[in-house]
């Protein structure tokens, strides 16, 4: 089993290699190149990392190779948004996914009683591990791609 980081603002630049492979399949799906996670900046990504109300989280092979990540940011109040869940394209469909979607709701301060999230409404694979960890979807934002953002919540029990 993938060993579990936390990750920093050092990490950095490995966690943009692995956004940009993992999004690649997400920009087809959607015909859209333009996706955030495909042009943040890496100067973006230390300051997202180096924010204390980031939570971000990596699984790392036995060889030391980033192969998941996840980031959740924390809001003053009781909801916090989960985004930029990513398995190399190499290992998807292997659990990693659901694995770190698990490790992100352990890891929730006491506090937050809500997560969020949002994902493209041609992400279907997405979708069916969202559903089944209890996201319901709550509305939909049109993009000026064509294609609708769906969001989705979830109660946190405790």
């Amino acid at each position: 089993m993938e060993p579990v980081v936390t990750l920093t603002a050092a990490d950095a630049g490995e966690v943009l290699t692995l956004q940009r492979a993992a999004y690649v399949t997400e920009a087809q799906a959607h015909d859209d190149v333009e996706l955030p996670p495909l042009t943040q900046s890496l100067d973006e990504l230390v300051t997202e990392l180096a924010s204390p109300d980031v939570i971000a989280i990596g699984l790392r092979s036995e060889v030391g190779r980033l192969v998941g990540a996840v980031r959740v940011q924390l809001s003053p109040d009781s909801v916090a948004e989960l985004g930029r869940l990513v398995v190399v394209p190499d290992l998807q469909g292997q659990g990693l996914g659901s694995r770190l979607l698990q490790l992100a709701e352990e890891r929730l301060p006491e506090q937050v009683s809500h997560l969020t999230l949002f994902t493209g409404e041609r992400s279907a694979a997405n979708l069916r591990l969202y559903e089944r960890f209890g996201y319901r979807e709550t509305h939909r934002t049109p993009t000026p791609a064509g294609y609708a953002l769906v969001h989705l919540s979830k109660s946190i029990r405790r």
